[in-house]
């Protein structure tokens, strides 16, 4: 029987194979020397509102950048990464010494501000990351159930000493002072899991702006964005960080709710977890993705090999240089597919990768051979070869890699259901979250009959979904998938 061909011209059994062999180490790239005269030039794309074209692979700031192994030099993978033409850089006030590591780097490529030889033209062609774990803008406030203050066990700073401390440690001396011209390019509030840390983000913006109180982290940081100083946090009117934004792991709803809530356009950039395995869990793509694609948000993964989960590694968080994954795939779980799967996923800009070691043969460089596998455009895999992809994930744990996600729970139905009279009966409800396929539409029931249908949409405020009737006793609000399956609101009656 003859096997049908992709548009790679492989049938399915090649397809898979070679992705395995290129990234379990035998490379379909040519043996190349890891110089940046070797490498051609990397794609790009345009990283959401911001002007700015992002490469497809950005440096992640953990793996051996914070838990560095013995014989491990981080400060040679970042400046193997300005060698090979990465131009995203991710890093962390959690994340221990990466941001030191940065520093020396940035020593060396001549990045500090006021410092003979300081090269601006370089410095403006890259995208320098960094994010707190700190909900608060500034520190002295109680530490709240559920709410960070910090990560390090000192709750006596806020996100703009994390902000400062960033500067200091990548472009100072790691004193609290940093230079003149120095900034980040974002800074993510880092890690939202629930409602009640949005909660504290959005204190000073939805509610009233006390000075002599605490407040919430974008508040401030806007202030450093726009060298204001509104919350009188910023007496000098620096501007320290071009633009904000947030990241998740864990809950697609809370990251939804914080996007939602965004009626100053603050937020420009998210971070978010998918890989293979998201359609397993709560999943990220059909559900916060779209939301933030639809309000044209910078969208970086992370989390492509589940911390390490796919490989060498149990499902549980790093925390110790033996968690360092320092293979490229494997046979069973190649990398190259994993990163085409995420770099396919419609609205992901870019990906960060955490780098384990690097080695002059790039048959066994990690940060060579992801960059090769990260060469790819937006829509070059079908949904079908993206289906394909999801079966290498299985092989991992038995799927059950992201340890970070909230499972699954299926489509559900949709949320906040409302009936209000004006004019007649308007109905309204909240978005459903997709299950394992899309949302499709919305349908409404009136008895046993139904008398019409909604297209879902990504809902990027907190304006509701909404259908006029003008008579009527009894309603079901009921959301439909792509493949057919149903869930209902409970009936609704006036």
């Amino acid at each position: 029987m003859t096997q049908s061909k992709n548009k790679f011209g492989l049938s399915r059994r090649e397809f898979m194979r070679l992705s395995a062999a290129a990234a379990a180490g035998f490379s379909l790239m040519p043996a190349l020397s890891c110089t940046s005269t070797s490498i051609p030039s990397p794609m790009k794309r345009r990283f959401g509102k911001i002007n700015f074209d992002v490469t497809t692979i950005g440096l992640g700031g953990q793996s051996s950048l914070q838990w560095t192994p013995v014989g491990i030099e981080p400060v040679d993978i970042i400046l193997k990464a300005f060698d090979i033409g990465i131009n995203y850089y991710d890093t962390s006030n959690a994340y221990g010494p990466s941001q030191v590591n940065y520093g020396k780097a940035f020593r060396k490529l001549n990045l500090i501000p006021g410092q003979k030889g300081y090269n601006k033209e370089l410095r403006d062609n890259i995208f320098l990351t960094t994010k707190t774990m700190v909900r608060w803008a500034k520190g002295g406030y109680p530490k709240l159930d559920k709410v960070r203050n910090s990560t390090d066990g000192n709750h006596g700073e806020g996100a703009v000493a994390d902000l400062k401390r960033s500067l200091s440690q990548m472009f100072g001396n790691d004193d609290g002072t940093y230079p003149e011209g120095a900034y980040v390019n974002m800074m993510l509030i880092h890690n939202l899991n629930n409602p009640e840390e949005v909660d504290v983000v959005y204190k000073g913006l939805e509610t009233p702006l006390d000075v002599n109180d605490n407040f919430g982290a974008l508040v401030a940081l806007r202030d450093y964005r726009d060298g204001t100083n509104i919350t009188g946090l910023n007496p000098k009117n620096e501007k320290l960080v071009r633009h904000l934004g947030f990241s998740g792991h864990y809950s697609a709803p809370v990251m939804i709710d914080m996007i939602q809530r965004d009626k100053w356009d603050l937020l420009e950039g998210m971070l978010v977890a998918i890989n293979v395995n998201d359609r397993r869990y709560l999943n990220m793509q059909y559900n916060v993705i779209p939301v933030a694609q639809a309000k044209n948000i910078g969208i970086i993964a992370m989390k492509v090999f589940s911390d390490g989960a796919m490989y060498t590694k149990e499902p549980a968080w790093s925390n110790k240089p033996e968690h360092v994954v320092r293979i490229i795939g494997t046979e069973s779980v190649p990398s190259k597919p994993l990163i085409e799967y995420v770099l396919t996923t419609p609205g992901v800009h870019t990906l960060i990768i955490g780098t384990g070691q690097i080695d002059d043969n790039p048959l066994k460089c990690q940060l060579v051979q992801n960059y090769y596998a990260a060469q790819i455009a937006p829509d070059a895999l079908s949904e079908n070869e993206r289906r394909e992809l999801e079966n290498i994930g299985a092989r991992a744990h038995n799927g059950e890699t992201n340890y970070f996600q909230l499972p699954d729970r299926g489509l559900t139905p949709p949320g906040n259901a409302k009936l209000t009279r004006s004019d007649g009966i308007r109905i309204s409800w909240d978005t459903s979250y997709a299950g394992n396929e899309p949302v499709s539409h919305y349908e409404i029931e009136s008895g046993c009959n139904i008398i019409g249908s909604v297209k879902h949409i990504p809902q990027i405020s907190r304006d509701p979904f909404s259908f006029q009737v003008s008579t009527g006793k009894k309603f079901k609000i009921i959301a439909v998938d792509t493949i057919g399956r149903k869930a209902a609101t409970e009936v609704l009656s006036v």
